[in-house]
């Protein structure tokens, strides 16, 4: 029988981005650059790479949003275009760097529980 992996909240470690095993240790180098490993319980994230699927999951549904607000913002109180090209970069540019470090660590959460990263021989991928 298979055992399962000790694990941590996947809110928890998304929003306070913290080891997906132990919760102690940071999962952060900096702004987004991960941490070869733990420092509390001493799991490696070398094999970890999210790639763009953060940029991707926060992108997608923010410009859907956006282009609503500003459709809406533009026939409710038709404002100058130089307001658009001030209020919707500003806009996004925010929002993005607010939610990339939780939905990045939340993605190695999930990459922590659902696939085998310790155990797993990645020198083919090289």
């Amino acid at each position: 029988m298979e055992s399962k992996k000790r694990a941590v909240p996947l809110v928890y470690a998304g929003l306070a981005a913290r080891c997906p095993r132990c919760g102690k240790g940071p999962l952060f180098e900096g702004y987004i650059r991960i941490t070869s490993s733990c420092r509390a319980c001493g799991i490696s994230f070398e094999g970890q790479d999210t790639g763009d699927g953060p940029a991707f999951f926060i992108i997608l549904p923010l410009c859907l949003i956006t282009a609503g607000l500003a459709l809406i913002v533009d026939l409710k109180y038709t404002p100058p275009i130089w307001f658009h090209f001030v209020l919707w970069p500003t806009f996004i540019a925010i929002l993005v760097g607010l939610s990339l470090r939780p939905v990045k660590a939340t993605m190695l959460a999930l990459q922590y529980r659902y696939r085998d990263i310790e155990n797993s021989d990645t020198s083919h991928l090289l």
